[in-house]
């Protein structure tokens, strides 16, 4: 079985992070984007397709560089092509014989992908999409399923008091290969253009519980980290070191840190290596490895690059910090 993951575009809700790495290679809690999606596919995938436009070299240097179960094509994406138009720039690449899946890269969830495909089987439609119940719609499509779970309808964007559904595209896609015969050339959404053309054809819905982040914006990124550290809670890797500091739950320290007198959490993500002086506040932020946080610092809802200096009482919101381009700094 085939899949495609789609990592197309610049990352540019992520800068100035991206512009040192691309968005797939951006890690959550240490691990690269990417690495989630490919380590949640079912055992049945044995080929991943990754259409890619943007720092193409380093992912494939990334991947030459591990031994993974799945075999990795990386397809040149000369232009953005959105969702639908990237499938079918891999379309040769694709096996017209079986189904195939396509996966948002940007998205970390706690989905079953093996329940997901056999769910999609046992309905025998062109399409299957997973679906996460969300408590506020109206920034997403939702769609309405019937009784056995046939799609009946979408809606983009509703206000809230409209809203027929709660249950927003989760980003996963089973697909028959003659939805590839729906897609024209050039750029083109599978969700707004593909999907409301099936709909008559046998469109299925699986939905799923856990967890479900987006990873494209900065807030989606610290939201995919709180989401897994939720999962266990705590954690201080043994060879971190905390002293007299206040530590509050969820919060995630990984090795070789170096904490003195400060408040970690809630909602704290420290990378490898990172020190945190004196009289500091990291709260609902992530800090990437080898962070320096200088002393009388507070930072909430941020995200801070890998080996970036934070200076002496720097109190600040909703900042990502990394180092910019020579050209732009």
């Amino acid at each position: 079985m085939q899949a495609v993951m789609l990592v197309g575009g610049f990352g540019t809700r992520l800068r100035p992070l991206t512009y040192r790495l691309p968005k797939p290679l951006v890690p959550v809690m240490g691990k690269p984007l990417m690495m989630h999606v490919i380590d949640a596919l079912p055992p049945e995938v044995d080929n991943l397709i990754i259409p890619v436009n943007y720092k193409r070299d380093m992912m494939e240097e990334f991947i030459a560089q591990r031994d993974l179960s799945v075999n990795i094509e990386i397809m040149d994406e000369p232009e953005a092509l959105g969702t639908a138009g990237a499938v079918k720039n891999v379309e040769a690449e694709i096996d017209r014989g079986e189904t195939f899946l396509v996966l948002n890269g940007d998205i970390v969830a706690s989905v079953d992908l093996s329940e997901f495909v056999a769910f999609h089987k046992s309905k025998g439609g062109v399409a299957s999409i997973t679906f996460w119940e969300v408590e506020d719609p109206t920034p997403y499509g939702v769609a309405q399923l019937d009784d056995n779970n046939r799609i009946i309808r979408f809606q983009e964007k509703p206000k809230r008091e409209e809203a027929f559904s709660r249950l927003i595209n989760a980003g996963a896609y089973a697909l028959e290969p003659e939805v590839l015969d729906e897609i024209g050339p050039g750029f083109i959404s599978m969700e707004r253009e593909i999907f409301p053309k099936l709909i008559s054809k046998g469109m299925y819905g699986f939905t799923f519980e856990g967890c479900w982040a987006d990873c494209g914006t900065p807030e989606g990124l610290i939201e995919a980290h709180l989401a897994l550290m939720k999962q266990s809670d705590w954690y201080v890797a043994e060879s971190a070191y905390t002293y007299n500091s206040n530590l509050i739950r969820p919060f995630c320290i990984e090795p070789e840190c170096r904490i003195v007198n400060a408040r970690i959490g809630p909602g704290a993500y420290v990378g490898s290596g990172s020190v945190i002086l004196d009289e500091s506040e990291i709260i609902n932020s992530v800090l990437l490895r080898g962070s320096r946080i200088g002393r009388y610092c507070r930072l909430e809802n941020c995200i801070v690059d890998e080996n970036y200096q934070i200076p002496n009482g720097t109190q600040i919101k909703d900042m990502v910090f990394a180092q910019l381009p020579e050209s732009e700094d």
